[in-house]
């Protein structure tokens, strides 16, 4: 038996005596820190196969396999709470966008003038004056996007130009939008989604 294969089952005897004696006590370790036990389960479950997977560097050390069994779960615990954070603030941001968004259809619905119907203004005038007066490329993508229907990406391979510059020229478009058509904003916004 060469010193390598010696090496390899030394190894493979800690490891397994490892995983049978303190399997269920890492289990609880990470469940102090992680509420949920089937991720707790997890994350010992993929500490433990991070170790195995990478044994072959474990072989000629004198590394002590249970502290490190430890660490790696440790870190795994660290890495999955960071993760829920990011998580839950992308959630928060979520709730708040929608929150606004409910708080301007309201302001929107309340503002919202009767009388712009029979003003006898010609409304579909006042739009097609507002989306023209957009700067050429602003119009265009516009255009693209509100009355073709066309996606942002589709536009954006059309134009030859990245995703972001569309996006920020239909805020560009968005806000001299409404800063033309404000007395109409509402019917704008109903308008819009329309398109």
């Amino acid at each position: 038996m060469t010193e390598y294969q010696s090496s390899m089952q030394d190894f493979e005897r800690r490891f397994e005596e490892i995983y049978l004696s303190y399997r269920q006590g890492m289990v609880r370790f990470a469940g102090e820190y992680v509420p949920c036990r089937q991720d707790c389960e997890n994350i010992v479950q993929d500490a433990f196969a991070e170790i195995w997977e990478a044994r072959g560097k474990y072989l000629n050390r004198d590394d002590n396999l249970l502290a490190l069994t430890f660490k790696t779960i440790k870190n795994r615990c660290i890495d999955f709470l960071r993760h829920r954070e990011v998580v839950h603030e992308a959630e928060n941001l979520i709730q708040e966008e929608l929150a606004l968004e409910r708080k301007l259809n309201l302001f929107s619905l309340e503002s919202f003038d009767d009388e712009l119907f029979s003003s006898g203004c010609d409304i579909d005038k006042l739009i097609t004056d507002a989306i023209n007066a957009l700067p050429e490329k602003c119009r265009q993508i516009f255009t693209m996007s509100k009355i073709e229907g066309k996606r942002q990406k589709d536009i954006a391979r059309e134009l030859n130009i990245t995703i972001n510059t569309v996006e920020t020229q239909m805020a560009v478009a968005y806000k001299k939008l409404r800063e033309e058509l404000k007395p109409f904003l509402p019917l704008l916004l109903f308008l819009l989604n329309l398109l």
